[in-house]
Parts: C-alpha cells; sequence; structure tokens
C-alpha cells in the first residue's frame, strides 16, 4: 500500500513539474508562407514554452461581443483607452498568470503569438523617465487586441502598433500575426519603437528566441511597416551611424544577445534556428561568426502538416549534435535542451499549428491545430475558427468574462493551479511525464497511437469541411454548431486515449 501511494505521488509530482530542474529557454514558431506550403494555406507552428511557479493552459471561446458607447479597457498597469463598438470572437489559448505566452485566433482566421527576444532596452525606469513608457506601458492585451480588432494581419499589426506609440511596450518581443493571405513578424524592443517585416509568399521563417529581422527597407511599403521614430532613435543612442552604413539593420541596432549555451559560444548563433533552417532546406547553414543567417529561407520541398509536426517534435537526433545516444541515457528532453538545438522541450505548455486558406470561409478555411505539453509524445487535434466552445476539461469557465479579461487572467482562483485529473492539461502533462521515465521505451506505444489517430483525424478533414461548408451555404450556424461538436469529440477522444495510455504506462513502470 506504501508503494503505491509513493508512486502515486511521484505520478503528480510530474504531472505538476515538480522534479524538473532545468532552465527554460523560451518559444519557438516555424512561419510559411501561402505559396510554400503544399496545400497552398499560410502556416503557423508554434511552441509555448516558459518555466513559471504555476501553469495552466485554459483554452476557450471569447464570444463576440457588442460594447456600451465609452467604454474603457483598462490595462494591467494603470493605462486605459477606449474600446471597440463590437469585438471579434477568438479562441484563446490562455496561459494563466503569464503576461506575454498567450495564442489566439480570431473568427476571421487571424493568428497572433509571440516569442520572447531581448533588446538593448533594459532599464524599464529609464525608460519610464524618457517617456518610452507611458501609464506603466502594455504587454499582456497587445495579443487579446488582434484577437478582438483585426480582419487581417496587416490590420493586426496597426493595431499593436497604435497600443505600442501610445503606451510603449513592456517587453522585447517579435509577435507573429498572419492570415490566410499573408503573414508578418513583428519586433518590439521595450518602449514605442517597432518594425514588421512580411514572410515572403515562396519562403519560411524559422524564429527562436532571437532578433532575426535584419536589413530594413521603409520605403519598401509592401515588405516593411516600420514606426517613424525607429531609426532616428538609434541613432539618438548611438546604435546606428548612417554614415557608415547606407542600410539599417534593426538587429544589430536593436539586438542584444541574451541567453548562452556551447553552440552559441562556439558558433556565436542560435542552435534552434540552424536546426529548423537544416530541416526546412535539408541543406545545414553555414556555421561561421562572420556571416549571418537569413530572415526566411527556400524549402527544400511544399511544407506540409507533417512537416511542421516532425519539425516541432525535433530533438536533433541522428545529427552531429545529437546527445541523447539512442535516448540510452534517458529522455531526450534531460540530454537535450533548446541551447542544443532541440525544438522539441519538456516545458513546452502548447505546441500549435495553424493552417490558415483563403478559399473557405474563415469558420471553415481557418485551423488551430494544438497540443497541451510536449509535441513528441503529445496530439495534435482540430479546432476551427468558427467554433463556439471547448469541452469543459479544457477550460476553467464557461462564460466570457466581459468585463474582467484582465483581472481574472492575472488573479485566478489557485485552484486552478492544483493537479486535477479530469482537466485536460494535467492529462497530457502526466502523460509525457510517464513517458520521460523510460522514453526509448515508452514512446514508441505512445507515437504510434497518435499517428494514427491524427492521420484518421487528416483523412476526415476534408469530407468534414466538405460538409460544413455545404450547411454553411444553408446557414452558417449550422456549420457553426457541425464543428463545435466535432472538434469537442476529438478532444475529447484524444483525452481517453491519453487517459488509457497513462493506464498502461504506469502499469508497466508500477504494477498498476
Amino acid at each position: 500500500m506504501k508503494r503505491v501511494q509513493f508512486h502515486l505521488i511521484v505520478i503528480l509530482m510530474l504531472a505538476a513539474g515538480l522534479l524538473s530542474v532545468k532552465k527554460a529557454r523560451g518559444c519557438y514558431a516555424i512561419v510559411a508562407g501561402k505559396d510554400a506550403t503544399a496545400d497552398g494555406s499560410v502556416m503557423v507552428a508554434h511552441s509555448e514554452l516558459n518555466k513559471p511557479d504555476q501553469c495552466f493552459l485554459n483554452f476557450h471561446v471569447i464570444p463576440g461581443m457588442e460594447h456600451d458607447p465609452g467604454s474603457v479597457i483598462r490595462l494591467q498597469h494603470g493605462g486605459h483607452y477606449r474600446d471597440v463598438s463590437r469585438s471579434y470572437a477568438f479562441l484563446w489559448s490562455e496561459n494563466m498568470g503569464l503576461e506575454g505566452s498567450d495564442g489566439v485566433m480570431n473568427e476571421h482566421g487571424v493568428v497572433c503569438v509571440s516569442d520572447g527576444t531581448p533588446s538593448k532596452e533594459t532599464n524599464m525606469e529609464a525608460l519610464k523617465a524618457s517617456g518610452q513608457i507611458e501609464d506603466g506601458g502594455i504587454g499582456f492585451r497587445l495579443r487579446i487586441e488582434v484577437a478582438r480588432r483585426a480582419k487581417t494581419a496587416r490590420e493586426g499589426v496597426r493595431i499593436v502598433a497604435n497600443l505600442v506609440e501610445r503606451f510603449g511596450s513592456r517587453h522585447a518581443i517579435h509577435f507573429v500575426i498572419a492570415d490566410s493571405e499573408e503573414a508578418w513578424v513583428m519586433a518590439l524592443p521595450k518602449g514605442r519603437q517597432w518594425v514588421a517585416q512580411r514572410v515572403r509568399d515562396d519562403r519560411v521563417v524559422a524564429l527562436p528566441n532571437v532578433n532575426i529581422i535584419q536589413e530594413v527597407h521603409p520605403e519598401d511599403t509592401s515588405r516593411f511597416m516600420v514606426s517613424d521614430h525607429l531609426i532616428g532613435y538609434a541613432i539618438e543612442k548611438g546604435w546606428y551611424d548612417p554614415r557608415h552604413d547606407d542600410t539599417f539593420n534593426y538587429k544589430q541596432a536593436y539586438g542584444q544577445p541574451k541567453w548562452t549555451g556551447w553552440f552559441e559560444d562556439k558558433y556565436g548563433k542560435d542552435p534552434r534556428q540552424f536546426r529548423g533552417q537544416w530541416l526546412l532546406t535539408g541543406e545545414k547553414p553555414e556555421l561561421s561568426r562572420q556571416k549571418a543567417w537569413p530572415f526566411s529561407v527556400k524549402p527544400a520541398e511544399p511544407v506540409t502538416f507533417q512537416k511542421l509536426r516532425r519539425i516541432m517534435s525535433d530533438h536533433m537526433e541522428g545529427t552531429q549534435f545529437d546527445k541523447t545516444n539512442g535516448y540510452r541515457k534517458g529522455s531526450p528532453h534531460d540530454m537535450m535542451g533548446p541551447t542544443d538545438g532541440a525544438i522539441c522541450d519538456q516545458r513546452n505548455q502548447e505546441v500549435a499549428i495553424f493552417q490558415l486558406r483563403s478559399w473557405m470561409p474563415p469558420e471553415i478555411g481557418c485551423v488551430y491545430w494544438r497540443s497541451t505539453a510536449a509535441l513528441c509524445s503529445g496530439v495534435l487535434t482540430p479546432w476551427y475558427a468558427g467554433i463556439t466552445e471547448t469541452p469543459q476539461s479544457y477550460r476553467i469557465n464557461p462564460d466570457s468574462r466581459k468585463d474582467s479579461i484582465t483581472a481574472y487572467h492575472f488573479h485566478p482562483p489557485q485552484s486552478i493551479y492544483q493537479y486535477n485529473a479530469d482537466k485536460a492539461f494535467w492529462i497530457f502533462n502526466t502523460l509525457e511525464n510517464l513517458v520521460d521515465i523510460d522514453y526509448k521505451q515508452n514512446i514508441k506505444p505512445v507515437s504510434q497511437t497518435w499517428e494514427t489517430f491524427e492521420q484518421e483525424m487528416l483523412a476526415m478533414q476534408a469530407p468534414i469541411e466538405e460538409k460544413a461548408r455545404e450547411l454553411y451555404r444553408k446557414d452558417p450556424e449550422l456549420a457553426t454548431i457541425f464543428l463545435t461538436h466535432y472538434c469537442k469529440g476529438l478532444a475529447l477522444e484524444a483525452q481517453q486515449k491519453a487517459r488509457g495510455l497513462i493506464h498502461q504506462l504506469r502499469n508497466k513502470q508500477y504494477g498498476y
């Protein structure tokens, strides 16, 4: 009896992540233009990686709403601004309590995710004193306002730009803002400056937690959007001298290395950008300190859902940098981290693949495939832009929190952070950590289960969407109801399969 109780405690600790001691690195994204993908969609893959003291992902739908004239949005640190008359519905992967870690997709298929990226602007008090930060600045609400107000990715960039110019960004960060026609990478140092570069339709971007926007051409408005004072501010700070360099380079002017590791020390480059470009092009990028890697690359073959899945599950296996030794020394998460080039990590709260297609109504054509926890042992299930709710086990609140999004996000009931065997977040994290106990043996039945399930879902995608389009032509609401039930059913089926795998692995490891 004591043995059973002891192992149950171990499992609960594993589920809560309490046995992990590694330092977190950050998020990661792959962004593919519509001519670079096999199906003609804009695709964004993104992993959210943090190591907070407490964590819970609340995956839910915020409905579209009408707002009273004069309604005001109040920011976390004291600022406020007038609300719009109507906000759009959106799917929200809400990383409770964190200021910069949410993923969103709205009813128009506009996506916004982010990766923290270091800049030379670090002193918040100096930024406040110089007027670069006003009323405490803005951070958390930026993604939410893109989701609530943008019909296109370009509109999303302008919404972020206007708010940053008004309040100043509290964080140095890169946003990926995309729709079914195009994608933009937007860089914010702390303060009021910003720059955005469009991802070429035939190219793909690998974005780790480093500044990747380099040469900026403000006159080329088809490829760049730039704040009015971006270059002038850099000149004032002594970061850029136009007498020596004809072309402004954002990375050189504003960027600053933050993380160190053996790969950066040896090559002066980020290992996950290296690995992402390698997997996309099929050729190893040149490991030279002198030559910068490009903002984007042309893929060796059209990008697919399966290709992005493999990239987001990668631990550098089979390369000269592989430290896993065939998993004989344990889990790759123990042997390989982001500083070694591993894209998949134990602290992935969510991995998502957004599939944004322009030839269908956005409610049907835009899909948010997502997995809770690390993708190597997880499963991606689809969520369409038009759905109206997620299962109760994937969320903590049934209501829209119309007037308290910010307050509730930062001050939720503390009970949500406690292990709950009925919640999908804890179920999938428990499975991941059980796999890691004996990764070499345990990953096989788990990955085979999920591979089969994902193949079934992909095979069903076309007929399901054809039925949804048929319903949409009759009544869009019928299509919404149909897709909501379909997505909820797949999510609950995945949850049940995860429970079965947990039982199987627990029985193998502990005999009960």
